[in-house]
């Protein structure tokens, strides 16, 4: 199953408009820009050392002790690969390989992926599901949920038509499971909701970012870090993801909540501007990759991002 997604190009005048975007809906393995620009959220960057120098540098002993490592971390995993293809289970690789440990960076992570119990299969289906549908205005439910999100991010104002220009407020538009993760914002965190949608917090840019927009984007950039396009996550945060969806069966919507919120305070510690938006978010998956990794986070309130939320 591979989800469907948005995907979002900007007119030249947005940065003057701010929230004029045209949307394009496609599949998500389509997807291959974030909605604010062209960078690859998948940890690869244009700059920096060439492989050429990496492989000198490598040269040393310590690098090289790491390199066994890795390339017996590989090994395993492409031992596993063939494992699931020909006996459809982990088990009996499981047995025959000793589990490398990386117990040098103080991680006791294993590499191979953790059976599913029914309760997680069935969550994490459910959540690939809602990945599926893509916003379809011509829905009355889709339309009845865009109204419920004006009514609780504008409660004081006349619902406007779905078509009025009004909801370039919002600078909304986006794939059905944004909408509902704004939805969940608003009602489960209205203190911190309220603040960010009115930017009310820190010494502002005068060139902010559209909130609906950057919603969409963080949507985005969690499907692509938890590894949610595959069958079962096999990337580290996917992995640990999982853990926090056994306990909370709308983990994904919390785990928005929290990244949107450190989202907003990474803007302001760094004095972002539109501009800038990319670099935040990608600073902002590096910093919650982070603190996924840590042993002490058993639930999604074990975060230290997640006291940032007010509700």
């Amino acid at each position: 199953m591979r989800p469907g997604a948005l995907r979002r190009r900007l007119d030249h005048g947005d940065v003057g408009r701010m929230s004029n975007g045209n949307y394009m809906m496609t599949g998500l393995h389509g997807l291959d820009e974030p909605l604010l620009g062209n960078r690859d959220y998948g940890g690869r960057h244009s700059e920096g050392k060439t492989l050429e120098c990496i492989w000198v540098e490598g040269q040393r002993k310590e690098h090289l002790h790491w390199a066994a490592l890795l390339f017996t971390n590989l090994i395993v995993q492409w031992a596993q690969w063939i494992a699931n293809i020909v006996l459809g289970s982990v088990s009996f690789i499981a047995r025959i390989l000793p589990l490398p440990s990386n117990t040098q960076s103080g991680s006791n992570w294993k590499l191979l992926e953790p059976a599913l119990n029914p309760l997680q299969e069935a969550r994490l289906r459910s959540l690939q599901q809602r990945l599926g549908i893509p916003y379809d205005g011509s829905r009355l439910e889709h339309q009845e949920a865009l109204k419920q999100l004006w009514k609780l991010a504008y409660p004081h104002r006349e619902l406007p038509s779905l078509k009025s220009e009004l909801w370039k407020d919002m600078g909304w538009g986006g794939g059905f499971i944004s909408l509902e993760n704004l939805i969940f914002f608003a009602k489960k965190y209205p203190q911190s909701f309220q603040r960010l949608l009115h930017k009310q917090d820190g010494n502002r840019s005068e060139w902010e970012y559209p909130f609906a927009v950057a919603g969409i984007n963080i949507s985005f950039m969690l499907v692509q870090m938890l590894d949610l396009q595959s069958g079962k996550p096999s990337s580290r945060a996917g992995r640990r993801f999982l853990e926090l969806l056994a306990e909370d069966e709308m983990a994904f919507d919390d785990l928005y909540c929290v990244t949107f919120q450190m989202m907003d305070a990474q803007w302001l510690v760094k004095r972002a501007s539109y501009m800038e938006f990319n670099e935040i978010l990608k600073s902002t998956r590096t910093r919650l990759e982070h603190e996924l990794s840590l042993e002490s986070v058993s639930g999604l309130k074990d975060l230290p991002a997640y006291s940032l939320l007010k509700r």
